[in-house]
């Protein structure tokens, strides 16, 4: 299952005065998989972190699916949002991986079999069966974003968040991740630097800075705005060529 997420005018401010939102609008309908781009700073994580109640707005709404995003709904909200967190070491914390997968689903009073099969499944889905009996400090940078990755999917999320998921990691360990997040047939919001792996993953890219999406539109027309990109901070690799062409449109600035 998936659902859709909404965000009306989000605006939000840490307790030192500083405004890391600035009336925030994002669409995304349920099964897209869309890139949040921008600069450190932007607020990317920030609105992440509202999406199942961990931050709470001062200004503004968001909804998952019909639910909106209030403290009396915040049970079923995390349910149905799962955040996978840039540091893969924040969500693992148990002797060994299998322990950490069962953390989630166990709070929620699966016992047995039950528990069981759903650790399983997570773990097939990120194929990781053969990680669920090492300890989480003896893996690979790789290995562990897959195991983080799973134990937000034994909570069996109707929309993922992933923050920075290819940071770190080899060629071979991020070609895994995109193959695995392509997979996963749940709403996706993927935040990161990475424009190569955006366009790859998203179809859709949109771009925060100072708090706001400035711009929305196809991942490739984006990466094709070189003028838009520089604005924000923002750069392919050297040499890097877009392997299609944009669609014939350019990117809607949003003001």
């Amino acid at each position: 299952m998936s659902a859709g997420l909404e965000v009306r005018g989000v605006e939000f401010s840490y307790p030192d005065g500083r405004q890391a939102l600035r009336g925030v609008d994002l669409a995304v309908s349920s099964g897209e998989r869309v890139a949040v781009l921008g600069p450190n700073g932007a607020g990317k994580t920030t609105l992440a972190l509202h999406l199942n109640g961990i931050l709470t707005p001062s200004a503004g709404e968001l909804r998952v699916g019909e639910l909106p995003v209030v403290e009396a709904n915040l049970g079923e909200i995390r349910r149905l949002v799962g955040i996978v967190f840039q540091d893969p070491n924040d969500q693992l914390f148990m002797p060994t991986v299998g322990e950490d997968v069962a953390f989630g689903p166990a709070n929620l009073g699966l016992t047995g079999p039950a528990l069981d099969s759903a650790v399983r499944a997570a773990l097939e889905a990120v194929d990781g069966d053969a990680l669920g009996d090492r300890p989480p400090h003896h893996l690979s940078g790789g290995e562990k974003r897959r195991a983080a990755l799973a134990t937000v999917l034994a909570m069996t999320p109707d929309v993922l968040v992933v923050d920075e998921p290819s940071s770190g990691l080899d060629p071979a360990g991020r070609r895994e991740l995109v193959f695995t997040l392509q997979s996963l047939p749940m709403t996706q919001l993927v935040i990161t630097h990475d424009l190569p792996f955006a366009l790859e993953l998203c179809p859709r890219s949109v771009i925060m800075n100072e708090g706001r999406v400035v711009a929305d539109a196809a991942t490739a027309v984006i990466l094709s705005d070189s003028d838009l990109l520089a604005a924000n901070r923002l750069e392919l690799p050297f040499g890097f060529s877009l392997s299609a062409p944009p669609q014939p449109r350019s990117p809607r600035t949003v003001l």
